[in-house]
């Protein structure tokens, strides 16, 4: 007769533990490829769709406030044209900004904010990039003020409800200009015209206060942050309607 002798019990015991222990390393291996997978899906759309900034000053109140998180659609200017009353973020011309000091942080906050940036929840370089409305278009002919204190594009008078003026002010632009945007390029103001460095101010810089389309980063596309103020950002196409293309 032959013995079939039953598994001791501390043998049963030591496979079971072998097999959480491989259960336990699998779940951590999934966890991890998991991380890394949304990481890299996160750091995709931040490079070619779209990413987070703060405002970092009041130039284009009240549609904007200073600290509000905008997302920006980084599809535009490259796939989608940029339109007039567009609000879009773009990197410095050259002269606009104040050089900048640069922010000390201790490592781990220095590695935290690394990681959210590449993911698109963080804007470290905020600081360098600026944020403005987009009034003139390759060509357009830009005028202020009009005896109503209107601006003009192409000829024709624009009410813009989406300027913030002090009290007792009528005219959109504290001074007067009269410009013909150069190819390639945009002609920008902030929302806040009477706070605010723009395309009028900056014309003894080297690009004489024209914005190069290649600078553009993206449009902002809604307020993100605070909660109480998520809103989608319009570009108020009804204000430009009817302005012919200029040939110049």
């Amino acid at each position: 007769m032959t013995d079939n002798p039953l598994p001791l019990r501390s043998d049963r015991r030591g496979t079971e533990t072998k097999r959480t222990k491989r259960g336990v390393a699998r779940f951590i291996r999934d966890l991890l490829v998991i991380f890394v997978v949304a990481l890299l899906i996160s750091f995709l759309i931040k490079t070619f769709l779209i990413r987070s900034f703060y405002i970092p000053s009041g130039s284009m109140e009240t549609t904007l406030l200073v600290n509000d998180r905008i997302i920006v659609n980084q599809l535009e200017p490259d796939l989608i044209p940029i339109t007039r009353g567009d609000v879009v973020v773009f990197r410095d011309p050259g002269g606009w900004l104040l050089p900048q000091v640069p922010l000390e942080q201790n490592p781990v906050v220095a590695a935290a904010d690394w990681v959210m940036s590449a993911v698109g929840l963080s804007a470290p370089d905020s600081n360098d990039h600026l944020i403005k409305r987009v009034i003139g278009l390759p060509g357009d002919h830009v005028t202020c003020c009009n005896v109503l204190g209107q601006m003009s594009v192409n000829d024709v008078p624009i009410a813009e409800p989406y300027v913030s003026l002090p009290a007792g002010e009528t005219s959109v632009s504290k001074d007067d200009f009269d410009i013909v945007v150069p190819e390639g390029s945009l002609w920008v103001m902030g929302d806040n015209r009477y706070n605010s460095k723009d395309s009028r101010y900056n014309t003894e810089t080297p690009g004489r206060g024209f914005v190069p389309v290649d600078n553009v980063v993206g449009r902002a596309m809604v307020i993100s942050w605070p909660m109480a103020r998520w809103t989608w950002l319009d570009d108020y196409p009804e204000v430009f309607q009817g302005i012919p293309t200029e040939t110049r």
